[in-house]
């Protein structure tokens, strides 16, 4: 029996994985279609051990092999790839059970440890219906990106309460919005309310409600946020400002499931799921007594982190491309296109706003830049005149490359034959530190935030001795 099917319409995809498993002595056989590799099964019925498919092929696409072969052996463990890196399609790859989702391109001994990994297990899925291919509602090539489309799509069968991280403009509300989108709760309502924008003495009742008389004003009842929110999804954004009077009548409800308009005396249950989202470091507000600590943790029971666009730079220019596209569409205009000088100066730049800064400044390019070409003299002011930030070349950059200079100098006259190693290990260990500190000691985020494995992150904290507490994710 051959161990591995490789379903992919590229003869160069397929020469790549066949080499990488023949050097490992795998059984493979390779499709160059899905209809292909039905053929093969339906004749034969012996299924292979493990099938890896391209998405998007002529004829029937990866998700309808996935749906076939599913239904028939629900136990096969199915990788698929793609070279379309969206939402949509992960999330229609795990629902439809996928084993895993691998973006094009991709490590070829990444690709063959999966493999292997998967010759391995055999994890039982349910099929699903196909998700329609819609455009994707966030986008993404860069790894840690692609970490949020996997989350998305393993809960895409739960309603776990989820903390999403993120700095402001990342996108919170829009992964909010897939993760109600992609749920059992997709049929039910979507209701958002960002605790930091609304006035303290107004927030409670428009969460829970009032009754009529409640306060002065209040002529009539009142429906709040959780209760327009009943069978579907509640999305708290900016958590972390809401006042302590309110945190603790918003663990009363997580805990019991049930709560009391204001002025009211008959509970009402509560059947909400629950999204927050923030930008602070609720870890640091817990031990500053800003933030309930019960409620901190009622709430992390899932965490996502979105990184900002700086540490994304390679999506500048397929999100560039979205939000011209968009913008031209609203406006009844032709799309306009940035040059090759002008994607890399705005790759450069860091962007404080993020994504809805980059997505302004397309609105604005598409009304403003005098031509259909926009350069780099057409950018705003601004972001022309910004020093390249994503090249690191400030006196901060040599700073530090001169202290290792007289580092290097000192130990090159004080320990021949230790250098390399003794820097190195330093060097590693004081990334690896900053990485945890940043994420709580949570190595997962921090392994992404490095642009590391979680096996590799596991790894050099052992070697390099580094006491990473109880983050292990």
């Amino acid at each position: 029996m051959n161990a591995v099917w490789i379903v992919d319409d590229d003869r160069s995809i397929r020469w790549v994985l066949e080499k990488a498993l023949a050097r490992e002595n795998i059984a493979h056989r390779s499709f160059s279609s899905a209809t292909e590799a039905v053929a093969v099964l339906d004749a034969n019925g012996a299924p292979p051990q493990v099938l890896i498919s391209d998405i998007h092929m002529p004829g029937e696409s990866g998700l309808v092999l996935l749906q076939r072969v599913k239904a028939k052996h629900p136990s096969l463990p199915v990788i698929i790839m793609t070279a379309y890196s969206d939402l949509d399609s992960a999330v229609s790859a795990f629902q439809g059970g996928a084993f895993e989702y691998l973006p094009k391109p991709f490590d070829v001994d990444q690709a063959l440890n999966l493999l292997k990994r998967a010759l391995k297990e055999s994890a039982p899925h349910d099929g699903a219906d196909e998700e329609s291919t819609s455009v994707p509602e966030i986008l993404g090539h860069a790894a840690a990106m692609q970490e949020v489309f996997r989350a998305i799509g393993r809960l895409s069968q739960s309603i776990a309460t989820v903390m999403i991280n993120g700095e402001s403009g990342t996108g919170k509300e829009l992964v909010a919005r897939a993760l109600h989108r992609h749920s059992p709760r997709r049929e039910g309502p979507f209701i958002a309310i960002n605790t930091a924008a609304i006035p303290r003495d107004l927030l409670e009742s428009e969460l829970f409600g009032h009754e009529r008389g409640a306060f002065t004003g209040a002529a009539a009842q009142r429906r709040g946020r959780f209760e327009q929110a009943e069978g579907g999804t509640l999305f708290l954004d900016e958590i972390g400002d809401m006042p302590a009077e309110l945190q603790t009548r918003l663990l009363r409800v997580l805990s019991d499931g049930h709560f009391y308009r204001v002025g009211g005396h008959t509970p009402v249950k509560a059947n909400v799921r629950v999204i927050a989202a923030t930008h602070q470091n609720l870890e640091q507000r817990v031990r500053d007594g800003l933030f309930r600590e019960d409620l901190f943790h009622r709430l992390n029971v899932i965490r996502l982190r979105l990184p900002p666009l700086r540490e994304r730079r390679e999506d500048v220019p397929l999100l560039a491309k979205h939000f011209l596209s968009h913008s031209s569409q609203e406006l009844g205009v032709e799309t306009k296109r940035l040059t090759e000088a002008a994607l890399k100066h705005l790759q450069s730049f860091d962007f404080p706003g993020n994504v809805r800064q980059l997505e302004n400044l397309c609105h604005w390019l598409t009304v403003m830049a005098p031509g259909q070409t926009v350069d780099v003299a057409d950018l705003p002011a601004e972001l022309r005149d910004a020093p390249n930030q994503g090249q690191n070349t400030g006196a901060g950059n040599s700073d530090w490359l001169s202290a290792l200079d007289a580092e290097a100098d000192r130990l090159i006259a004080q320990a021949p034959g230790e250098v390399f190693d003794r820097l190195s290990r330093e060097f590693e260990k004081h990334l690896i530190l900053r990485a945890l500190a940043s994420t709580g000691g949570r190595r997962v985020e921090a392994a992404q935030i490095l642009g590391i494995g979680r096996n590799t992150i596991t790894r050099k904290i052992q070697e390099l001795g580094i006491d990473a507490g109880r983050g292990e994710d």
